[in-house]
């Protein structure tokens, strides 16, 4: 068992390096094309937060286990709300911009709404499905390009992934090479902590369900919890708050896009308390604008974001 843990540490440390190193390939070959770095930064680097979920949902989902797939995400998304943001929070309130309050987080609710309504009919996530969720997230991806342009809110300083390719004419033949590393860290990654985390779940007779909402969900979360507490101790609220909203939408739109469009995905129908969780998680973000104070989220509201997420682990293993 021992081995197994240090396989998962391995995993994800290759899934948080890989997707370090593919998005600064993918950005060097961006910009030896003279792709504007705005474009990069709300793309690119967004993305490569979720690589880690992407390649465990992926591995997973190739791998028979749609089961794992699908809770990974769930508990991800929970984690990033209730855990990181919550984290977040208590180390500096965060504020709350105008395009964050009346566009991109009742767009996450509904986006949540959506891929909850897609599992609930007929037990599966189609193709047809899976194609939608990717339709979706290219507009998303389309709406945030377009307010970058705008420049509002979108600085990208303090991520956790950045792009230092400013001012220089990097090789496109290094890049390229770490694009390639990047992806074959990300898959050995994969492989790696979704094995031991099935050999683990046998040893000790704990349900894939429970691994992945647990162990996969706050490992393939790192990314996101690093930026957004660097981002809150740095006083870049927007990033934090962005950060993890982003994630969610990536999460959902993206990963379980592509690992749906891979092999149709079964959903297991006692995932819906943990939907019920996530959903109302997202709507109770929705009010912290509007109650006092107004337009920020305070601390208060982060420890209750910290306490329902220690109480959901708890209640996790019980039920």
């Amino acid at each position: 068992m021992i081995t197994s843990i240090l396989f998962i540490i391995i995993g994800f440390t290759l899934l948080i390096k890989g997707a370090d190193f593919l998005v600064d390939g993918a950005s060097g070959v961006a910009k030896k094309f003279h792709i504007p770095e705005i474009i990069i930064g709300l793309t690119i680097v967004s993305i490569g937060t979720s690589m880690p979920e992407l390649f465990v949902s992926t591995t997973t989902s190739l791998n028979g286990h749609a089961d794992m797939s699908i809770g990974n995400i769930i508990g991800s998304n929970i984690c990033n709300l209730l855990l990181i943001l919550g984290l977040s929070t208590i180390i500096r309130p965060i504020k709350f911009q105008r395009e964050t309050r009346i566009i991109e987080i009742p767009m996450c609710l509904a986006i949540t709404i959506i891929f909850t309504i897609f599992c609930n009919t007929g037990g599966t996530i189609s193709k047809n499905e899976a194609t939608a969720l990717i339709i979706l997230f290219i507009i998303f991806i389309m709406y945030t390009i377009i307010m970058g342009k705008k420049g509002e809110a979108f600085d990208k300083e303090g991520m956790l992934i950045e792009i230092e390719t400013k001012g220089q004419n990097p090789s496109i033949i290094k890049s390229i090479i770490f694009i390639i590393i990047g992806i074959i860290a990300l898959k050995v990654g994969g492989d790696l902590t979704v094995d031991n985390a099935i050999i683990i779940a046998r040893q000790f007779h704990v349900s894939e369900k429970i691994i992945s909402l647990t162990i996969l969900a706050i490992g393939t979360s790192l990314p996101e919890l690093v930026t957004s507490v660097t981002a809150a101790i740095k006083g870049n609220s927007d990033i934090a708050i962005g950060n993890i909203i982003g994630s969610n939408i990536f999460n959902i739109l993206l990963i379980i896009g592509v690992s749906a469009l891979i092999s149709p995905l079964t959903y297991n129908y006692t995932y819906n308390i943990q939907m019920a969780i996530l959903i109302i998680s997202t709507i109770v973000l929705s009010l912290f604008p509007i109650i006092p104070p107004k337009n920020e989220m305070s601390r208060f509201n982060g420890w209750i974001y910290l306490i329902i997420y220690i109480a959901y682990m708890a209640i996790l293993f019980v039920i």
